[in-house]
């Protein structure tokens, strides 16, 4: 089922295209097991959603990395998790009159200000926020590969558009990069949207459609990515059981786990990638079941 599944997020999505680009390979670990992704980075380990998060996830070994997209007032695309900046960041003190802090009221330039990293770890003071411009080069600077997740995008109308557009001026929608990118989000529009516009990209839809739903989502994503208690082994055989846009049965990747009894909970489901803030111990569970 793995192997199936495997082909599915890698060389055959790609269509004709496929003897064009390289074979991408997403597990970290032994054949037969799920891929495992790194969730906002190391996220346990450094600052989530920063440039220093997918450094440590490249040192601990693990090429897939997830990462959260939203836009600033000025209409720069930047990394971060929540609507507001004021969990991951020092903005309240430096911005103190400008509550609720959602980073559609900042400016890129106001952004860059902030410290992403001081809340995290003293040894992270002074992290930034990244533009997605300077994490998707620092993502081929490690020779990573991306699960891209669109946030919130009732907030940032066209921001399908324009995310595809600076991935497309980076050189990340030619044959080499489109195995090594997923597109990503929890709103169906979005995924629709995103396959819509570049039907060889692959794309994965976050949550759990029911399974009477399923067979419409077929028709514009790849894989059905769903919180890990939301699934059980009958609905991941159920989605397998569907062909997805590329004519390859839909995968599915369960996050967000981070300890070993629910790694191997998720893997016996038969999943094809778990989703983790701390991928090294996901990691050492599956090598040892």
């Amino acid at each position: 089922m793995y192997a199936r599944a495997v082909a599915a997020t890698t060389t055959a999505i790609l269509g004709t295209a496929v003897l064009l680009t390289p074979t991408c390979d997403a597990r970290a670990g032994e054949a037969g097991e799920p891929t495992v992704i790194a969730h906002r980075g190391a996220s346990a380990y450094a600052p989530e959603n920063t440039l220093a998060s997918i450094d440590k996830a490249s040192k601990l070994g693990f090429s897939w990395v997830e990462n959260d997209v939203q836009r600033t007032k000025d209409g720069e695309l930047v990394v971060i998790h929540d609507d507001s900046l004021q969990r991951t960041t020092n903005v309240e003190d430096v911005f103190p009159g400008r509550a609720p802090w959602k980073v559609k009221d900042f400016t890129a330039a106001e952004i860059a200000r902030l410290d992403a990293g001081s809340w995290f770890s003293p040894a992270y003071a002074g992290t930034c926020v990244p533009t997605l411009k300077q994490y998707m080069r620092r993502v081929e600077h490690n020779h990573e590969k991306l699960l891209l997740e669109i946030k919130n995008p009732e907030l940032y109308p066209g921001i399908e558009q324009q995310t595809l557009k600076l991935l497309g001026n980076e050189g990340w929608l030619d044959g080499r990069h489109l195995g090594r990118l997923i597109v990503q989000s929890f709103s169906a529009d979005t995924v629709r949207t995103v396959h819509e516009l570049k039907p060889a990209l692959t794309t994965a839809y976050l949550g759990r459609p029911s399974v009477a739903e399923l067979h419409q989502y077929a028709g514009f994503t790849d894989l059905i990515n769903p919180s890990y208690g939301s699934i059980s082994n009958g609905y991941v055989s159920t989605v397998h059981a569907l062909t997805g846009p590329h004519g390859r049965p839909l995968e599915v990747f369960a996050w967000t786990v981070d300890d070993a009894a629910t790694a191997w909970k998720v893997a016996g489901y038969g999943v094809d990638g778990v989703i983790s803030n701390k991928p090294d111990v996901v990691r050492a569970a599956l090598d040892s079941d």
